[in-house]
């Protein structure tokens, strides 16, 4: 009788492979992808929310406790970054046609672009710059340019390099731009408004000062050195070196006290005398002289020869044409006594 055969034990069946969605990775990757994508837009994160639902409660073998912990954190972490909603306040009858849909707002990048609204255009301040300057940058900009004289006068402005700007005032609108200038001369001071006058300075009052005092009180007005001169106020006088006469006092003034120092003015001149002598009377003007004895030229005071008018500084040994001699009076010279002569009676000598 054959023997009875022994049954051997099957082989264990192989595990199912599992897809990659039923692992434990792709459930936490779900449930922390809820947050992110509601980040980006709170649809996207609802429908995370949903997928992550279903991973953690199909075929999960996680126990019940676990996938509803798991369930209660996406929901949670949905909530947390969701946008508040505004809230709805009833709308009357009356408004319903006004009434406007409230945008939902978005955290995802906008892909259409709004147009920047036209801004007006600035202009520079061209104040004290030559309109040469001002001009043609302010039409670089795209302003329409126009000037006119700032003063009362209402000069014709021409050849803008001759001119400076005071004033300005921009207008017109977006598309033409505008900017007007008001100018006036270059060397003029600029009113204190438009349409007032040009502000000179005037002249002040200088007379009987010395030159050391009289001249800062005009430079101080705004007159330069350079136009500032000195003369004599006597005609038959001669100011020393420069530096010599700072102690000697002003007789005149030209321009007078208070007259305006105008471009036109190019020079301002004060005739002094020295101390000892003192000014010339008011009805000589600039026609008196100092007293000289030999009438050779020379003051007396100037005169180391005052009784020899063939003597004088310029020729102390005579002069050329004379007779030479230091004849005591004035009557000893070379032309005849007493008699006319043209270096007695002129200066031509």
């Amino acid at each position: 009788m054959p023997a009875p055969r022994s049954h051997q034990p099957l082989p264990p069946a192989a595990p199912v492979p599992r897809r990659w969605w039923q692992t434990g990775v792709a459930r936490v990757g779900a449930v922390a992808a809820v947050p992110v994508l509601a980040l980006l837009n709170d649809r996207l994160g609802g429908l995370a929310l949903l997928v992550a639902l279903v991973l953690l409660w199909w075929r999960n073998p996680w126990p019940k406790a676990g996938r509803l912990v798991a369930s209660v954190a996406a929901v949670a972490l949905l909530v947390a970054v969701l946008p508040e909603q505004p809230d709805k306040a009833p709308v009357r009858a009356a408004d319903a046609a006004d009434a406007k849909p409230v945008p939902r707002p978005s955290l995802m990048p906008s892909t259409s672009r709004t147009a920047p609204e036209a801004t007006m255009p600035t202009v520079p301040d061209f104040t004290g710059d030559s309109l040469d300057v001002a001009f043609p940058r302010s039409r670089k900009r795209g302003f329409t340019v126009t000037y006119h004289d700032a003063s009362a006068e209402k000069r014709e402005v021409t050849a803008r390099s001759l001119w400076k700007v005071c004033f300005q005032k921009a207008g017109g609108t977006v598309e033409e731009p505008t900017v007007d200038f008001a100018v006036v001369r270059r060397k003029e001071p600029c009113p204190r408004a438009e349409g007032k006058p040009v502000p000179w300075p005037v002249m002040p009052e200088v007379v009987w000062m010395t030159w050391r005092t009289a001249v800062p009180k005009v430079v101080g007005v705004g007159v330069p050195d350079s136009r500032l001169r000195a003369e004599a106020a006597y005609r038959n006088d001669v100011l020393p070196a420069e530096g010599e006469y700072d102690d000697w006092r002003v007789c005149r003034q030209d321009p007078t006290e208070g007259e305006p120092l105008t471009d036109e003015v190019h020079v301002v001149t004060l005739s002094l005398s020295s101390p000892g002598n003192g000014c010339p009377a008011p009805d000589q003007g600039r026609d008196a002289y100092l007293p000289d004895r030999d009438d050779d030229g020379d003051p007396d005071y100037l005169d180391p020869y005052p009784g020899d008018r063939n003597r004088t500084k310029l020729f102390p040994d005579g002069r050329p044409n004379g007779s030479g001699g230091s004849g005591g009076s004035g009557g000893s010279g070379g032309s005849g006594g007493d008699g006319w002569s043209a270096c007695r009676h002129t200066r031509w000598c």
